[in-house]
């Protein structure tokens, strides 16, 4: 069964020269589960730089994590502590190559309420775009 809930995402970027943003933003997101997965689903908004996208995070058991988002910009991003993942990022610019390595993966959420918190560090790289160190934090409340 779907359920309405409010949602904390808060992203933080390093460049290499220590440069910081930071993005928070608090919406209305869907949860449900679907074969032992707890999905989380919410839009994007002006304020991420993403409006017009959707994003969907699958908790799986095991400790990753996958997030897809799809609209404005298209990717697939898998988390698992000490992997690397490439993917494609794909914007209304062209599309990237796109590796990430995540450094440490942190998910508490209750078993009866799913009301926690996913945290992840992880550093990115961008085909001639980027090469950063983040952070992403999800509350579910």
């Amino acid at each position: 069964m779907k359920e309405k809930r409010m949602i904390k995402v808060v992203g933080i970027q390093k460049d290499n020269r220590g440069e910081e943003n930071k993005i928070e933003l608090v919406t209305e997101g869907t949860c449900y589960e679907k074969r032992n997965h707890l999905y989380i689903v919410y839009d994007e908004s002006e304020i991420s730089g993403m409006e017009g996208a959707t994003t969907t995070l699958k908790i799986e058991e095991g400790n990753r994590v996958s997030m897809k988002r799809f609209g404005s910009t298209d990717l697939q991003m898998i988390f698992e502590e000490g992997k690397a993942f490439t993917s494609q990022y794909n914007t209304q610019f062209g599309n990237f190559g796109m590796e990430i390595f995540t450094k440490q993966l942190d998910v508490k959420l209750c078993d009866d309420t799913k009301k926690g918190s996913i945290e992840i560090h992880y550093d990115l790289w961008i085909e001639g775009l980027a090469d950063t160190i983040n952070e992403l934090r999800v509350q579910l409340m």
